[in-house]
């Protein structure tokens, strides 16, 4: 492991009553603990938890709207917003690292693009040709398979948003070979259960104003996900007599 503690410092000049000090998580937040090589931030949208990630990838100093270090591109609003106010305490400082960012993967290939137009064999990071001449799910598992690598900090945002359940658990793999084998650290947000399932991982809620360790049975994600899975037939009949009823 190499990221040890994120903290959060106010300083002088914070305006406490606005973004993104008004969200709950963020304005009680103080300093979390990173003990496991595999972490998950959950919550509802808005929760914090990609606010929190954007900032660690910023201080990190990977591109916010995706990349490494090296990845020169701008995304519209793609600044971290909390990135002054952390810390980042390391043992010892990884220098390799990558932050995905699902909603601006587009621009990300785009910039690969115009990288191979100078240097085509830069294609050999990403299995060996564009990101845009492959399936959205494609595209994001030859980024883990061929990007990725030892001794770094990975830093994923919804990394679920491009693939199947299948893909998913194939993900789960690469996942485990990077942290047993190549000592690689993960910190992911994520909604998906199937990620949030991986042993041995912390996971985080942003939930209820505050962030918390949750263990996996606790969270949202896998309680509903069971519920609907086990109840299906009842659990849609509720849902649509509720709509009903508000259109009544």
């Amino acid at each position: 492991m190499f990221l040890k503690r994120v903290s959060l410092l106010f300083g002088a000049n914070d305006d406490l009553s606005k973004y993104p000090f008004t969200i709950p998580s963020i304005k009680n937040f103080k300093e979390l603990q990173l003990e496991k090589k595999v972490t998950f931030f959950v919550g509802e949208n808005g929760s914090g938890k990609s606010t929190l990630l954007e900032a660690i990838a910023d201080k990190c100093e990977f591109n916010t709207a995706g990349g490494g270090r090296n990845n020169l591109f701008d995304v519209d609003q793609a600044e971290s917003a909390l990135g002054e106010n952390i810390r980042l305490s390391w043992m010892p400082k990884a220098a390799n690292g990558f932050f995905l960012r699902a909603e601006s993967f587009y621009q990300f290939a785009s910039h690969i693009d115009q990288l191979a137009k100078e240097d085509p064999l830069i294609y050999n990071q990403y299995g060996g040709k564009s990101l845009h001449h492959q399936s959205h799910g494609e595209s994001f598992l030859t980024l883990f398979h061929h990007r990725f690598n030892g001794e770094a900090l990975y830093l994923l945002d919804e990394p679920e948003a491009a693939l199947s359940p299948a893909r998913q658990l194939a993900f789960l793999r690469i996942i485990h070979d990077l942290t047993k084998r190549e000592d690689c650290q993960f910190i992911i947000a994520t909604h998906s259960p199937i990620l949030l399932g991986y042993p041995d991982a912390d996971i985080f809620s942003f939930d209820e104003g505050e962030i918390r360790k949750v263990a996996y049975e606790e969270t949202d994600h896998f309680q509903i996900t069971k519920y609907f899975l086990d109840n299906r037939d009842r659990f849609l009949l509720e849902l649509f007599k509720e709509e009903n009823e508000e259109d009544m």
